[in-house]
């Protein structure tokens, strides 16, 4: 829709095909409901590509700041809820609403609920043949998304489409998704369901401060998500779970005090008691905090700030947000997203391989690249 309205507004003929009867489905059960519809600090380091350096065109020529100035334009109200995410105070479905009155006050046609058959390429451009006819025009954007959330409607339509066209496609991944861990691990772990509690989780060179949560059968949480965009298989995470906290002079001090509290009794001051319960069991001897030598609580102390885990795997597509992986940016410009082996053809958000981590990153991808294929159509 915004590459649409965008190209309408260049007085350009544009039709919106699209297999389900709604429009901006996954628009409207975003951000529960209310549409995390942007992060005032999108950059290029909050994305996942295998070059990392492509999104870079297309996010400076359309910030979040453009899209805020919609929003405002058409008085829906808005705020920050954390960390830049900005959200709809009242329903997604304004977001949905405004593109939609963009698109038609622009001349965009839509045809919702009709299947694609195929797409071929013509002297004049390219035919979609449909289940309600064929449609032809000298310009063809792709901007089917990944392969998330089958449920309402997710395919991998796009990457066949790319491959159709002899265009690569990155290796594509469940992304922004919990874990599971295996069976020995949740032997131990499985009575911390439901416990969340502050973090510092690192994934490879990535490092998130969010929370992190214990389910039945694995991890999750703002901080495991965002681990995840960046996890291979087998690779470990590592925790720290005080992080607001110098752990070692905390418990230093106590020591000098002569406390004679158990460990888990005084880590329950600074993390859920259970979690402190939990952790001395497995990971760590509790006795009295005056008892502990040097070594002992540096000992512990890395055990807790740098606690590993291996998940067993992800969540899957079903539960994750968006799909890491997709139409390889080596085939496409950065500058208005057409692949450049075949004239008037672009891939724009979620099925390209370019990934926003959580929090808003990825509508702005879809804002972005959209205006910028917008730009050449």
């Amino acid at each position: 829709m915004m590459c649409a309205l965008q190209a309408g507004q260049r007085h350009r003929r544009i039709l919106i095909i699209d297999h389900s009867e709604k429009i901006g489905r996954k628009i409207l059960i975003s951000g529960g409901g209310r549409c995390n519809f942007t992060n005032i600090h999108a950059g290029p380091a909050n994305f996942h590509s295998a070059n990392p350096h492509f999104a870079k065109s297309a996010l400076a020529r359309y910030t979040p700041q453009d899209f805020i100035n919609m929003v405002r334009k058409h008085r829906i109200p808005y705020h920050e809820k954390k960390l830049g995410q900005l959200f709809c105070d009242r329903s997604a479905q304004e977001i949905v609403d405004m593109l939609v009155k963009e698109c038609k006050q622009a001349g965009v046609k839509f045809m919702m609920g009709t299947k694609i058959k195929g797409i071929s390429k013509t002297a004049d451009g390219f035919e979609v043949h449909t289940e309600r006819g064929k449609y032809s025009g000298d310009s063809l954007v792709i901007a089917t998304g990944g392969l998330s959330i089958p449920p309402i409607g997710a395919t991998g339509f796009g990457y066949d489409i790319a491959r159709q066209f002899g265009l690569r496609v990155e290796e594509t991944f469940p992304a922004l998704v919990g874990f599971n861990l295996s069976k020995s691990d949740m032997s131990k772990l499985k009575d911390l369901s439901g416990v969340a509690f502050d973090s510092t989780v690192s994934c490879r060179k990535a490092v998130f401060r969010e929370n992190t949560l214990f389910t039945h059968t694995g991890i999750s949480g703002p901080a495991i998500l965002q681990a995840s965009l960046y996890w291979h298989s087998n690779d470990p995470l590592s925790i720290d779970v005080c992080p607001q906290t110098d752990l070692q002079a905390f418990l230093e001090k106590q020591r000098r005090n002569k406390n004679s509290k158990e460990l888990k009794n005084v880590l329950a001051e600074l993390i859920p008691k259970r979690l402190a319960e939990k952790l001395c069991d497995v990971l760590i001897i509790s006795k009295p905090i005056n008892q502990y030598n040097d070594k002992e609580i540096s000992d512990l102390c890395q055990s807790l700030q740098a606690w590993k885990l291996t998940p067993a795997s992800n969540f899957g597509y079903a539960k994750a947000e968006v799909t890491r992986g997709g139409v390889s940016t080596d085939e496409l410009s950065s500058k208005d997203m057409m692949a450049k082996k075949v004239a008037g053809l672009f891939f724009i958000g979620e099925v390209v391989d370019v990934t926003g981590q959580l929090g808003g990153y990825n509508f702005q991808w879809a804002w972005a690249s959209g205006h910028a294929a917008a730009s050449a159509i």
